[in-house]
């Protein structure tokens, strides 16, 4: 997957803006504040449908506009062209794929795979739950074609089962049971898979990135004791806890990806630097799955690579990263320290005064 082209209208500090990267590695710099990191923001915004930073309504629309606006045109591994834009009002969104207009933001999410690593990553590991679900739902959204139908099945008979707990039950109550059931065990079995596919690609990512380490156990708690009961036996036992607090308190909705460190602590134990390590390495593991299953690279995007991980494991990531071929856009105040300029060639842009600038070579 390469980027070509991406515009950017009353996107936070930018009135209008354009970046043309290149095929291999392209360094976005500029000051603190200057907006480089908006650039990645905007990209991820119509990949995920969300933003890394916060809500759209939280600062995304440039004071003044009535709305921001995202253009993007990419390649994909066969060579095709692909065009795809989104327009928020902060509490409407229009998009289009392709000359076409989107009904549901997952169409521009499936047609277009960035993963981020940004200052917040970390919370992958010290996160809450919902941090690691929305990383593997992401992943499978991606690669597994029955996700998806399987998701929003689940979610409406979640709806239906919340809905009549606060209304006291009722007759309908054990039929929206059973249908949860059925779909939260195959929603199961899917993340079971995923994990499994995942699993040699981080084993393959965590020398580099967390050698001390060592090796690395993933398992997945499904969100009930599913070795000693279905799903639907869960939810019964579950029954009249749920009715008093008015939701459900067992399924997949509350399952979490776990991980065992052969050679360090557990996650709450890490230091931050560490933990930002283990994060880099989940999704480049991610990534790596994803091309192994669709036949090309996401595009990568490391936002202010400098200033999260040392020298050393800067020189790591990024040598790493040139093997894969992707496309990579990482952004910093200055090139990272840890750069082998004479290894890894790359296209520098500067961002000044909400304009931004190049593509200019890499100096040694």
């Amino acid at each position: 997957m390469l980027i070509r082209q991406l515009q950017l209208e009353g996107f936070r500090r930018f009135d209008a803006a354009q970046l043309s990267p290149l095929p291999g590695f392209n360094l976005v710099t500029g000051d603190n504040g200057s907006g480089k990191t908006t650039l990645l923001e905007a990209l991820h915004l119509l990949a995920h449908a969300r933003s890394f930073r916060g809500r759209v309504r939280d600062g995304l629309i440039r004071q003044g506009s009535e709305a921001l606006q995202v253009y993007v045109e990419w390649e994909d591994a066969q060579g095709a062209t692909h065009r795809a834009g989104l327009r928020h009002t902060g509490s409407a969104w229009q998009a289009r794929l392709d000359g076409q207009d989107v009904a549901q933001l997952g169409q521009l999410c499936a047609a277009l795979a960035v993963v981020t690593f940004e200052p917040g990553s970390h919370a992958l590991v010290e996160g809450s739950g919902e941090v690691r679900r929305r990383y593997l739902d992401w992943g499978m959204f991606h690669v597994e074609q029955r996700f998806l139908p399987l998701w929003r099945r689940y979610a409406r008979a979640l709806k239906q089962r919340n809905s009549l707990l606060r209304q006291g039950g009722g007759p309908a109550l054990e039929a929206w049971e059973y249908e949860l059931a059925q779909a939260g065990e195959a929603l199961t079995d899917l993340r079971d898979a995923y994990i499994e596919g995942l699993r040699p690609h981080l084993q393959d990512m965590l020398p580099r990135m967390l050698p001390a380490a060592e090796s690395i156990e993933l398992g997945l708690h499904p969100g009930w004791r599913r070795q000693e009961m279905s799903l639907a036996d869960a939810l019964l036992l579950a029954r009249e806890r749920d009715q008093a607090l008015g939701h459900t308190t067992v399924g997949p909705h509350r399952a979490d990806l776990r991980f065992t460190l052969q050679a360090l602590p557990g996650r709450a134990g890490l230091s931050r630097g560490q933990a930002k390590q283990l994060a880099l390495a989940l999704l480049m593991a991610q990534a790596a799955h994803l091309a192994e299953c669709r036949g090309e690279w996401p595009v990568l995007q490391l936002d202010d690579l400098g200033s999260e991980l040392d020298r050393q494991h800067q020189r790591r990531v990024l040598e790493m990263l040139a093997e894969t071929g992707a496309q990579v856009l990482v952004t910093g105040t200055e090139r990272p320290s840890g750069w082998p300029v004479d290894v890894i060639p790359a296209a520098v842009f500067h961002v000044e005064h909400a304009q931004v600038l190049g593509p200019l070579p890499l100096e040694e």
